[in-house]
């Protein structure tokens, strides 16, 4: 198995690659381009690499005004300041011009860690994701990070790549292909699906294994792309099954598990539990401390299992 590395690392190879690929690729950073990644895209190519400072609605503009002269434009920072600092910028200046700027990210959700709730985006999928053109992808591990990030350069249109700070463990092998709109079964079963999204892909996956060893079988689905959604995988899941948990390093609020239960409640209702974030910030801490306080483990998954089967039955 490949050693566990951050879905920020993907975003950095992909930028690597697609600078040797792609002359019209335009890279943007707001002064965070060592923990983004994006320094070594400045290094290889510094006529293409723009550090627009501690200026993220700038560097919107700038991205968007680039696009308008025909370049692709992948822009980075921290999550909280891309999605929230920059909203206007985003809405207006890309998303209302279908422009062809990527909006990727890191440092997104509680695996922040110490530098806490000010820094820790757990409404970021919400805001992009309630934007008319804006797609929204949100990688499990580096292998998808990077196909995903170098699959949006022929992608038309402004996307949200949402990546993380921590090595994850790889959910995906070496021969992984992304496909855009499409997600992925990693796990067949009958009694409950689990839909889960980027950190949370590898703990549902730990948390089917515990209900099987009970004897409840859990099919996993890494959802990948949360807009648009694979309507068709998700719905043939949870028809089978009869139920469904989401899973998202996330806000309950707006995210994965907002989509999901739109979704369901429009085309196929069937009883839904939310694993994520509460009505409420992040916190300092370490991440694995984060992650067990907001009940984000295989555990907390594995538990909401069993209580909407034993509800459901």
């Amino acid at each position: 198995m490949t050693k566990p590395r951050a879905t920020r690392e993907g975003y950095a190879d992909a930028l690597l690659e697609l600078g040797e690929e792609l002359p019209n690729v335009v890279v943007l950073d707001s002064d965070l381009s060592k923990s983004t990644g994006a320094a070594r895209f400045g290094k290889a190519f510094p006529d293409r690499f723009i550090n627009c400072g501690v200026a993220e609605q700038s560097m919107m503009g700038a991205a968007a005004g680039l696009a308008a002269c025909g370049k692709i434009c992948y822009t980075g920072s921290f999550a909280v300041f891309a999605t929230g600092r920059a909203f206007e910028q985003i809405r207006n200046s890309i998303a209302y011009c279908n422009f062809e700027v990527k909006i990727c990210p890191s440092h997104a959700g509680v695996t922040v860690g110490q530098d806490g709730g000010s820094h820790q985006s757990v409404e970021d999928i919400a805001l992009m994701r309630c934007l008319p053109n804006m797609k929204v992808i949100v990688p499990a591990d580096y292998i998808e990070a990077k196909t995903a990030v170098k699959a949006a350069a022929h992608i038309s249109g402004p996307i949200y790549i949402r990546l993380g700070r921590p090595a994850v463990t790889p959910v995906n092998g070496d021969d992984y292909a992304f496909e855009f709109g499409r997600a992925r079964v990693l796990r067949v079963g009958g009694d409950v699906t689990i839909l889960a999204i980027g950190i949370m892909v590898g703990e549902a996956l730990k948390a089917a294994d515990r209900l099987a060893e009970e004897g409840i079988s859990a099919e996993v689905i890494n959802v990948i792309t949360v807009k648009p959604l694979d309507e068709e995988t998700i719905l043939a899941s949870v028809r089978k099954t009869g139920r469904a948990i989401t899973a998202e390093e996330h806000s309950i609020i707006g995210g994965l598990g907002g989509a999901i239960s739109e979704l369901l409640g429009e085309k196929h209702p069937a009883p839904v539990k939310r694993i994520g974030i509460g009505d409420m910030f992040g916190l300092s801490g370490s991440a694995d401390e984060l992650l067990r306080h907001f009940k984000l483990t295989a555990g907390d998954i594995a538990e909401a299992a069993r209580e909407l089967l034993l509800y459901t039955q």
